[in-house]
């Protein structure tokens, strides 16, 4: 029997990564991780489906598999920590399933997948890791989305490049651009013959 997929999807914003698995991976049966957060709720967004939309007492009391404090370097006492993070909870609930884990920077990826060889889940799933690149910076997109304090400096901060993979020690197995007409096909091969 083959293992199950764990599908680690990094990108900037508006590289292709939710229109990807929204498109190709949930219908093939994936399962993408919902992360807390800390951060405000959009309009479109719904609690427990988009994110579990929490305050920070939560992130002190809650297992996390990952733990993300985004502003780390711009904040201040008495200003709001936009952290964001798997809880344990979440990757319990759905073990068994092709999972996809949606994050910009590869150190999250590595955080990740050492939290499963840690709780030795390792060996059910198959790691794969995708790179979704416009080839050159591009905060077009994550310009309009930015509306906190600082956004676009945290935004900068928190890249996604060959040299943070390299960093994490995270391989790289499919990169895919947005401008293409479709992403990498050996991608979408992936979640297709792995339907569950």
């Amino acid at each position: 029997m083959s293992k199950n997929i764990l599908l680690f999807c990094n990108g900037l914003s508006g590289t292709g990564k939710t229109t990807f698995i929204n498109t190709y991976a949930i219908p093939s049966g994936f399962h993408n991780l919902i992360s807390a957060t800390t951060r405000a709720r959009r309009a479109e967004e719904i609690d427990g489906v988009s994110y579990y939309f929490r305050d920070e007492a939560y992130f002190e009391t809650e297992k996390f598999a990952t733990h993300l404090f985004v502003n780390r370097d711009f904040w201040k006492p008495g200003e709001p920590k936009w952290l964001y993070g798997i809880p344990e909870f979440e990757i319990k609930n759905n073990i068994g399933k092709n999972l996809i884990y949606d994050v910009i920077q590869p150190r999250y990826t590595r955080e990740l997948m050492d939290w499963f060889t840690m709780h030795n889940l390792h060996n059910q799933y198959d790691f794969r890791v995708a790179y979704f690149t416009t080839g050159m910076d591009n905060f077009e997109i994550a310009q309009q989305r930015a509306v906190m304090k600082n956004d676009m400096a945290v935004r900068r901060a928190n890249t996604c490049t060959w040299d943070d993979f390299a960093a994490s020690r995270v391989r790289v197995d499919y990169v895919t651009m947005p401008r293409d007409d479709k992403p990498n096909l050996d991608l979408i091969k992936l979640v297709q013959t792995h339907t569950r």
